[in-house]
């Protein structure tokens, strides 16, 4: 008896053993294919139901009449729509997936499938536009795999990447290319997103959120974007860029805005050439607030802000635009004009916390807010010869909206601020009494 377990033993080891030389033999076993086998794993498909309000007419026939235009006018019909994404396991334990946020954005329901086939309802924990990043907790128990992130200030332009994700909604979909280029800024209408990996590895609807990883397996991007009007021009987040990210988005649900602590305007054409600058570009800094990033790194009144890291400061709007996309307690390399001159400084960003962005709007526009009830902000107090003076704002107007956007809370108000706050205009929805009416608020 002994000598047949130890007979057995000996075979299963034999067996074992020559998988492994198999294994290590077989030229299909490539590294992408072991890349691929890895990750794939921690890969997830998102399903995101959304309930879409549209506009339906039943007598498209007689359109073209006025008539008839006035006598049936639009109806609107609420309708149930699903959106396809991809996204990947970056904590087992507490059951975290990140996928972009565009992918869940609207969404009543998010579900979410592995690669093994098991389905899981999803919350979401924190989601943020600027940096189009979102985190999901898996509901349910039992064991799930997840990726291992890797390190993207390392990424070699021509390295093998590959993009795993559920584009067209075919489940887990596998696609190869290389690393195109690094730094790759694009310009939106929400604005400049920067930093992203630029790959000609097919990226198409619906591999929204899921890895670019390289031939070791580990994820160094986050599939977001395609160039409609070209093929082969794909673009992802830097998993670097992620990580900092994720902490907030945990701690708070979205990223905090960042600022130096600076107020400026835009160059003219005579300012910039009494300055003695040749292009008319960049920010001006006409107040620098006490303590923060600006003020301890010696910036002043008067210089000219002319780069954040490697872009370029065209004007107030791309200053703002490009905060979006750091995080507090970052380091940032400026150039700065000054007296003729253009040097260069190392500072941190610091938070734009909601309090500081509440004061500074009651000392830029002029007024302060409360929360009423529910859904709104009401004015409290308007300040004597401020905007909002001027514009005859008084206490206990309703703010509907800024800029077209709704405004319930005064954290969204906060976080709105930090993108308008060196407009020199803002759109205003102000409800008095019961009559509702746009007014401009100039600054």
């Amino acid at each position: 008896m002994f000598k047949l377990r130890l007979g057995l033993i000996v075979f299963l080891g034999i067996l074992q053993f020559s998988t492994l030389v198999l294994a290590r033999e077989n030229p299909r076993l490539t590294p992408v294919v072991k890349a691929i086998e890895k990750t794939a794993p921690g890969v997830v498909n998102v399903y995101t139901q959304k309930i879409e309000e549209r506009s339906f007419n039943p007598f498209d026939s007689f359109l073209g009449n006025p008539f008839w235009e006035e006598l049936w006018p639009e109806f609107k019909q609420r309708v149930q729509t699903q959106s396809l994404g991809s996204g990947f396991i970056v904590d087992a334990k507490n059951r975290y997936v990140l996928t972009n946020a565009h992918v869940i954005e609207g969404g009543t329901s998010i579900k979410v499938r592995l690669l093994d086939g098991r389905e899981f309802e999803a919350d979401l924990v924190g989601s943020d536009p600027d940096f189009d990043l979102a985190i999901l907790r898996l509901k349910g128990k039992g064991e799930i795999p997840q990726v291992t992130l890797g390190n993207s200030e390392d990424i070699l332009i021509g390295e093998t990447v590959i993009a795993i994700g559920n584009p067209y909604g075919f489940g887990h979909t596998v696609t190869t290319g290389v690393v195109s280029a690094l730094k790759r800024s694009i310009r939106t209408q929400e604005g400049i997103f920067t930093d992203f990996i630029q790959t000609d590895a097919p990226i198409n609807p619906g591999n929204s959120g899921g890895p670019l990883i390289n031939i070791l397996g580990e994820v160094i991007g986050i599939n977001t974007a395609i160039y409609k009007n070209a093929q082969g021009i794909g673009f992802a987040i830097p998993i670097n860029k992620a990580k900092r990210a994720i902490q907030e988005l945990l701690q708070r649900g979205y990223v905090q805005p960042v600022w130096l602590g600076v107020s400026g305007q835009n160059l003219t054409p005579q300012i910039a050439a009494y300055l003695g600058l040749k292009e008319v570009r960049g920010l001006l800094l006409t107040e620098v607030y006490p303590q923060k990033p600006a003020d301890l790194a010696g910036l002043k009144p008067g210089d000219v802000l002319l780069q954040i890291n490697s872009y370029l400061i065209e004007d107030k709007d791309q200053y703002i635009d490009l905060l979006r996309n750091f995080t507090s307690l970052e380091k940032v390399k400026l150039k700065v004009w000054r007296k003729g001159k253009i040097f260069s400084l190392s500072t941190s960003l610091a938070p734009f916390s909601q309090k500081e962005a509440l004061e500074l709007l009651a000392k830029r526009w002029g007024f302060g807010v409360r929360k009423s009830g529910d859904k709104s902000l009401v004015v409290e107090q308007v300040f004597p010869g401020s905007p909002a003076s001027r514009l005859g704002l008084q206490p206990g107007d309703v703010l509907l909206k800024i800029s077209g956007v709704r405004i319930k809370t005064q954290e969204e108000l906060a976080l709105l601020f930090s993108r308008l706050r060196l407009k020199n205009t803002v759109l205003l929805l102000v409800l008095r009494g019961d009559r509702a009416y746009y007014v401009r608020l100039r600054i």
